[in-house]
This record gives C-alpha cells, sequence and structure tokens, in this order.
C-alpha cells in the first residue's frame, strides 16, 4: 500500500520516467509483470468494501496460477480515502508515476468519477468494480471504461418491477438527499410509475444524517402500502431498527445495500424486509458454489457482493489479455474483446452493454433471522439506460 510519502517520492521521479515515455512502457509492459494500479478505499467507512473487491481480485488471480493469460501479475494498492480532492492526483499518480498498466477502482462515486475523467484522458483500460453513478457509463462512458457492478438507477428499476410484481401500488420513498440516493429513487420511480404505480411522496433525508423520526411520521400519515427506502452501513441499520419500533406495519424495501453488511445486527427488527440485488449469496449455480467454497477456505468468512464485482473484474480482465497474447500495448484490442466478453459469474449469466455497463439478473432476497434469503429471480437481464453515451 502507498501512502502520501512514497507518493510524493514517486512525483519527484515521474517526469524523469516519462522523458523515456512510450519506448520504456511498451518495451516493459511486453516484459515484466502486468502492473495493476487499485484505486480503492483501505481506510475510514468504506474499508470493508475496498478489502472486499481486493480480496475478489486477488482469489481470481490466485486460482490462475497467479497469472493472468501466462503473465504474472502485481498490484499497487492506493488507498483513495473516499476522498474526491484527492482523486486525480492519487490516479495521476497510478498512470504516470507507477506506471500502472490497468486501472481499478473504486468505491465512492466522486472518487470513481475524478478517475474515470483522468482514465479517458489518458486511454488506459479501466475497469470500475463498484462506483454505480449512472453518469461513468452515460455521458461519461468510454472505450476504455468498464463495469462490473451496477448503475444506481439500474437496481432502482428492477426493484420497482418486483415491488409491482408483488401487488404494491402506492409507494412512498426515503433516502439520504445525496448523488446515490437519488439515483436509486428516480431508477424505482421510472419502472414503478411505468407499471401504473403511485408515488405518494418522496422523502429526503440530509446526509449522513439518522434521525428519521419525523420521516417515519410522515410515511404513516400518507398511508402507503409500500415504502421504498436507500440507506447504507449504520445510517441502515439505525433506520431498520427505527421503522421496526415505529410499527407502522407497512412493508419495507429497498435495493440489497439496505440490508447487506447489517443483517445479523439487525436482529429481529430486519426480519421481512425484501431487498433486490444482482447477487445473492445462496445462488444455486456451479460458478457461486465454486466461488463461495474457496472464499470461505481462503479468508474464512463469506464472501458478498463486493466481492463478486472484485472478482469479475479480474475474470473480465483475463478474458481480454487472453485475446492479446498478455501484450497490454494493444489496448484497441484488449478493449473490444472487453466489451464483447460474456461469461457465467456467480451472479449468474454476465456481459456487458453497448456502454459498458452489466447486463444482469436481479434477485428477490428476504432478510429472516439474519441472513437474506434468496427468494427468486425479481428481474432478468436488467440493462440500464445508456442517455449520452457515444458508444450506445
Amino acid at each position: 500500500m502507498i501512502n502520501r510519502r512514497r507518493l510524493l517520492s514517486i512525483g519527484a521521479s515521474a517526469g524523469a520516467a516519462l522523458a523515456c515515455g512510450p519506448f520504456i512502457r511498451s518495451s516493459y509492459a511486453q516484459s515484466g509483470p502486468i502492473k495493476i494500479g487499485l484505486l480503492l478505499p483501505y481506510s475510514g467507512t468504506y474499508a470493508p468494501l475496498g478489502e472486499a473487491i481486493t480480496r475478489g481480485l486477488e482469489l481470481y488471480v490466485g486460482a490462475q496460477g497467479g497469472k493472468l493469460a501466462g503473465r504474472s501479475v502485481s498490484f499497487v494498492k492506493v488507498d483513495d480515502e473516499s476522498a474526491p480532492p484527492k482523486a486525480t492526483e492519487l490516479t495521476t499518480k497510478l498512470i504516470q508515476g507507477e506506471k500502472a498498466d490497468i486501472l481499478m477502482g473504486t468505491v465512492h462515486s466522486g472518487v470513481a468519477m475524478a478517475m474515470v475523467k483522468i482514465a479517458r484522458e489518458d486511454g488506459i483500460p479501466t475497469i470500475v468494480p463498484n462506483a454505480g453513478a449512472d453518469i461513468i457509463t452515460r455521458a461519461m462512458c468510454a472505450e476504455n471504461v468498464f463495469r462490473t457492478s451496477f448503475a444506481n438507477g439500474q437496481i432502482g428499476r428492477a426493484t420497482g418491477d418486483a415491488m409491482l410484481k408483488a401487488g404494491h401500488k402506492k409507494a412512498v420513498t426515503v433516502t439520504w438527499k445525496y448523488a446515490a440516493g437519488e439515483e436509486m429513487v428516480s431508477g424505482f420511480k421510472k419502472s414503478f410509475s411505468a407499471g401504473k404505480g403511485e408515488i405518494l411522496k418522496d422523502i429526503t433525508i440530509a446526509f449522513p444524517d439518522v434521525e428519521f423520526q419525523s420521516a417515519l411520521a410522515e410515511v404513516a400519515s400518507l398511508k402507503p402500502d409500500c415504502v421504498y427506502a436507500f440507506f447504507s452501513g449504520g445510517g441502515a441499520l439505525k433506520f431498520i431498527k427505527d421503522y421496526a419500533a415505529a410499527r407502522l406495519g407497512i412493508p419495507l424495501w429497498g435495493p440489497g445495500f439496505l440490508t447487506d453488511g447489517v443483517e445479523a445486527a439487525a436482529g429481529p427488527a430486519g426480519d421481512g424486509i425484501k431487498t433486490v440485488l444482482h447477487y445473492a449469496g445462496d445462488l444455486d449455480n456451479a460458478e457461486n458454489l465454486a466461488f463461495v467454497k474457496s472464499f470461505e477456505a481462503a479468508y474464512k468468512s463469506p464472501p458478498d457482493v463486493f466481492a463478486v464485482q472484485g472478482w469479475d473484474a479480474a475474470q473480465l480482465l483475463n478474458i481480454g489479455l487472453k485475446a492479446v497474447s498478455g501484450d497490454v500495448s494493444k489496448r484497441k484490442e484488449l478493449n473490444a474483446t472487453m466489451a464483447a466478453a460474456s461469461f457465467n459469474s456467480p451472479r449468474g449469466p454476465f456481459k456487458l452493454s453497448a456502454a459498458h455497463n452489466p447486463v444482469q439478473n436481479f434477485y428477490l432476497r428476504e432478510l429472516k433471522g439474519g441472513k437474506n434469503t434468496h427468494l427468486g429471480l425479481a428481474a432478468p437481464a436488467v440493462a440500464d439506460e445508456a442517455n449520452g453515451c457515444k458508444l450506445a
């Protein structure tokens, strides 16, 4: 892991290294290990997510004997601290200072957008293993930028479809007022309204406030037949417990992040919450069974959706690298092969849209006894809209 002192050292020497630029980079790219630059959170609130993604990546590479397309791999890990103001500096250091051949990152959408801006300018093959900002595979889409996770609006749309199938007709939405929440609510409203569902009101709470009593009182007064909510982490746990304590008797739904990571802590308060996500730990397919077994053997804990997204980022890259015999200087061919890739993931069938966002199944889960139980397919082969993407 690179600390700030190390980054400054890299910056001081970057000019000399760049003076020999294309010749040295091309020569090294074909003879040394493939260098993958990881811009991920390794400290702070999102550190567990960054670690899970990294574990998925490393597990896949390890399963290939420590190589991709027959070439050894080295990871350069940079802690982005989930701080958008630092994203430009840290991305530049990975590309110019560390001479990364491939860029992967990140979790925080604000960091990811700054990272992608630089990646587009440089042309370095880039894979986003989590950040769901819609714009990344819409207006900011590029031939060298790929996502192996989701778009925020995509999850919202899938959840809206599932709620309509469950017979719900009148909903209230509750979320933090920030980009991820607004995009997930926007996607939900689009599909729910298209299916003749009625949105009684959108309730927003300043991020990252966790005082929910007034919002819950408003929900009670509106009398919807369901609530769609997006929170995550500690905020989600607080909301779940407050919702249960309010005894509203109104079914609570949300994207999978509402319950992921807080299942056990929620206890009985979480029982009955239904969520939709592109992964469920108990999916019964060969790839998931093998993945769960190997992950638990390596890390002594079950994998989550973030680990799957890391695993698939490595799997996607390996497909591209095999097509160019590991020669990362052949960026055009590498990008084209990844864009056309189709494979079986622990989450199910995986392919990319023209905008390089996953076209994937979404699953209905119910929280019971501290575990998200897979109930079935919520929405098959959901593609995100590619508004503003020149590739689509």
